[in-house]
């Protein structure tokens, strides 16, 4: 379902090359982990994958077409610094809501007080963002999750909850999901297949 084919990518003609030659698929409904070492480019990738970034070389696919973030993507990218993602200008009920209105039972599921609807971005810590930015990608209309280190910020108990939710969105809908990480024991207990970038990534 989402296909780089010989991807490459640098920031200007005269940079070194960030990625080349990586071609990834993953198929509907498989969780993918993409591992590597720092500063091999996964969260390039992902920015691509997820159609954030244009290659410089190759293409990007979904569903067999070349991937255009026109309207809303079946595609949502959830990063590892949520602080980013949100408007500091509003409060945490209208970010939530941008997309779509999540039910209460999977707020409750993502550990989302009711209180902290009311509050702004920069009263909240990193690890209750990231539930947020969480809760409002699981929309009806996404097919597929890009995740890039999101669990970083939360502590071991919220780190299970949140990736149960996201084990049974996924296998529920028939969801495909790639997964950067450096925890190799999470990738393994999460994910289906394992793929390391040095090994796709042609330098």
């Amino acid at each position: 379902m989402l296909e780089a084919r010989n991807v490459g990518f640098r920031y200007r003609k005269d940079s070194p090359w960030v990625l080349r030659g990586v071609s990834l698929q993953v198929e509907a409904g498989e969780r993918v982990a993409l591992a590597g070492p720092s500063g091999y480019g996964k969260s390039t990738l992902a920015k691509i994958l997820a159609g954030y970034e244009r290659p410089v070389q190759g293409e990007v696919f979904w569903d067999g077409e070349v991937l255009d973030r026109k309207g809303y993507c079946p595609i949502q990218l959830i990063g590892q610094h949520p602080e980013k993602a949100v408007n500091p200008r509003w409060k945490m009920e209208k970010i939530l809501r941008e997309c779509w209105e999540p039910g209460e039972e999977l707020l409750e599921k993502m550990g989302i007080q009711p209180s902290w609807m009311t509050r702004w971005p920069i009263e909240l810590s990193g690890g209750e963002l990231q539930r947020f930015c969480i809760a409002r990608v699981l929309g009806p209309k996404t097919k597929f999750l890009v995740c890039d280190e999101i669990s970083t910020m939360l502590d071991v108990i919220a780190q299970a909850q949140i990736w149960q939710v996201l084990l049974d969105e996924t296998r529920k809908r028939g969801m495909g999901m790639l997964v950067i990480t450096h925890n190799m024991a999470l990738a393994k207990r999460v994910c289906t297949r394992v793929v390391e970038l040095s090994n796709i990534n042609q330098l």
